[in-house]
C-alpha cells in the first residue's frame, strides 16, 4: 500500500526553515566534544583525539526526519535519525583538539545542516569512565516545527521511506543497517531501530534469492 507525501513535503526544498548558526558559539581555545547518535558514530569524518561510549539524558534517538539530501529526495523522502526530546540516547561522543575545533565546526554544519532540519546547541552528556564524567557536548536536536519532521511513524510507514530513500549519500537501507551495526558494538539493542533492520536484511536476502533463482533457471 503507498504511503501518501503531502504536498508541504514535496515543496519544502524551496522553502526549508534557517536557522542562524553563531560562528563564535564554541571557544576554540578548548578541546570540543562532539556526540554522534547516527551515521557519525561510523562515518565521523573529522580528526578527533579521542572517542568514548557516552549517554545523553533529556532526548532519546528516532527516525524521525524525512531525508531529501542524503538518504531522499523531496519526491521520495528517504527517513534518517533526529535526537527528539525525551528519554535517554547511548552513542559515542568525541573528543576535538581546540586547534581543529573551526574545522569540525564547518564540517559538521556543511553535513548536518543542509536543509537546516537540526538546532545546533550544547547539551551535558556523560562518558563511559571509572567514574562516570560529565561534559558539554555539541549535539543535533531535531527541530520539531521543521517540514522534515516526521514525527512518530508507524513500522510500515518507516520502513516504506527507509526501502524508497536513495540520496546523494547513497541507500537509506544501508543508512539503516550500518547504526544498528555500530550500536551492536557497544553491546546495545535498541528494540525499534533493530526490527526495521531485521526486515530490511530479511527483504533483501529474499530478493537477492530470487534473483539468483531467477539467473540460474
Amino acid at each position: 500500500m503507498p504511503f501518501p507525501i503531502c504536498a508541504d513535503l514535496r515543496a519544502a526544498a524551496n522553502s526549508l526553515i534557517s536557522h542562524p548558526m553563531d560562528p563564535n558559539a564554541f571557544d576554540s581555545a578548548q578541546d570540543l566534544w562532539v556526540f554522534a547518535y547516527g551515521s557519525l558514530m561510523w562515518r565521523p569524518e573529522f580528526r578527533f583525539v579521542e572517542r568514548v561510549e557516552a549517554r545523553l539524558v533529556g532526548a532519546h534517538r528516532a527516525l524521525c526526519v524525512y531525508s531529501f539530501v542524503h538518504r531522499g529526495t523531496p519526491e521520495r523522502p528517504g527517513l534518517v535519525l533526529g535526537l527528539d526530546r525525551g528519554g535517554t540516547c547511548r552513542g559515542i561522543a568525541y573528543r576535538v583538539a581546540a586547534a581543529d575545533c573551526a574545522r569540525t565546526i564547518a564540517y559538521l554544519r556543511a553535513r548536518e545542516q543542509v536543509t537546516s532540519v537540526y538546532r545546533e546547541c550544547t547539551r551535558p552528556i556523560w562518558l563511559k569512565r571509572e567514574p562516570e564524567r560529565r561534559v558539554s557536548a555539541l549535539c543535533y536536536m531535531v527541530d520539531r516545527g521543521h517540514v522534515q519532521y516526521a514525527g512518530r511513524l508507524t513500522l510500515e510507514q518507516q520502513l516504506h521511506h527507509v526501502r524508497q530513500g536513495h540520496g546523494q549519500s547513497g541507500a537509506n537501507r544501508d543508512y539503516v543497517i550500518a547504526t544498528v551495526g555500530a550500536l551492536e558494538q557497544l553491546g546495545y539493542r535498541e528494540t525499534a531501530l533493530h526490527r526495521i533492520a531485521e526486515r530490511l536484511t530479511a527483504t533483501h536476502d529474499l530478493a537477492a534469492a530470487a534473483a539468483a533463482a531467477t539467473s540460474a533457471a
